[in-house]
């Protein structure tokens, strides 16, 4: 079965860097987005990585493992979510200490993805991929990434309803701060491989394709294992999304995870917009999906608000889910079913 954290009104969220910290000319953004929490209720417990940088990392793998456990363990820290993503978390996997991790959420993407799967695969405890704390800065959020708040607050047998978003954002516009940290300038459109309607349902899993694929073979990828135990042979709906691989990498990726049975019962799978996804050779994404639709024989949704081009869903890892697409417009349900 899955279990499912939940955040109260007033909760204390503390902020631990297991990938990238932030360098010291980027402070300011962080103590920004801390003091924007607080000031919307949440109480904030900064560990000692969030402030470094060095060698692609906010510090040695243990001492990044050992600040995540202690946060974990800590009972009056009631949920973690992480600066922002990075390059190495994979480092610390075999340092988290799963047998102990309490029930509470873990919130993020791109490199924390990696984390949020292993947790979810390893323990059948419930993870949110979604914003980062530093994207929480602006005065105001748009109406998808507001989301993240309802849908971790959301009790075990509820359901919470999303929307595809209206506009996202095209390229980063950091010289042009504004209050609220995206400039959403461009229309919104799902899309799929078949240019039909789709209506997908089955459990949630997925994350950051550059980075998941590395699970693939080892203790902290074994999806199997995990239908077995925790969701009892449902289907899975995979969200995924490319941040820095061409088509032919990604093309790999799929195949690499096809390969290990990643994608067995696989109801469906769903795409992130991306910065990426570079040709090769006139090989487009859309030719991959093509691909891989015709191989599985399933639905492929794509450009869907996940990832990297913002805004973004709050997909909750192992939460069952009903995912609908028509016109370019889709919905999002998602039932804490055990």
């Amino acid at each position: 079965m899955i279990t499912y954290p939940h955040i109260k009104k007033g909760a204390t969220i503390g902020v631990t860097a297991p990938s990238s910290g932030v360098p010291t000319e980027l402070h300011e953004l962080l103590k920004l987005a801390c003091s924007q929490m607080e000031r919307r209720g949440f109480r904030i417990s900064c560990g000692d990585t969030v402030w470094t940088q060095n060698k692609a990392k906010s510090a040695p793998a243990l001492k990044r493992a050992e600040e995540f456990n202690a946060m974990m363990d800590e009972s009056e820290i009631d949920i973690i979510i992480p600066p922002w993503g990075g390059e190495l978390l994979i480092e610390i996997l075999e340092h988290i200490d799963y047998e102990n991790i309490k029930n509470k959420w873990v919130l993020g993407y791109s490199d924390i993805s990696g984390l949020l799967l292993a947790i979810t695969l390893k323990t059948g405890i419930a993870t949110a991929h979604g914003t980062n704390l530093i994207d929480l800065r602006g005065e105001f959020s748009d109406e998808t990434t507001a989301m993240w708040q309802s849908v971790l607050s959301t009790n075990t047998g509820e359901t919470v309803l999303q929307h595809s978003s209206d506009n996202y954002q095209k390229e980063w516009q950091h010289d042009h701060p504004s209050p609220c940290v995206f400039h959403l300038t461009e229309q919104t459109s799902w899309k799929t491989v078949s240019n039909r309607k789709v209506k997908l349902q089955g459990r949630l899993l997925g994350g950051c394709i550059d980075i998941i694929r590395h699970l693939v073979g080892t203790p902290f990828g074994d999806v199997q294992n995990f239908r077995k135990q925790h969701i009892h042979g449902e289907p899975v709906i995979w969200y995924l999304e490319n941040c820095e691989m061409n088509t032919a990498d990604l093309r790999r990726s799929l195949v690499q995870m096809k390969l290990a049975d990643w994608f067995d019962q696989c109801e469906g799978l769903l795409f992130g917009r991306s910065p990426a996804n570079m040709p090769v050779n006139n090989y487009t994404v859309e030719d991959v999906y093509k691909d891989l639709a015709d191989e599985l024989e399933i639905p492929i949704i794509y450009d869907i608000d996940c990832g990297h081009v913002p805004p973004q869903i709050t997909f909750i890892n192992g939460a069952y889910a009903e995912v609908e697409i028509a016109e370019g417009k889709g919905t999002v349900w998602q039932t804490f079913r055990p």
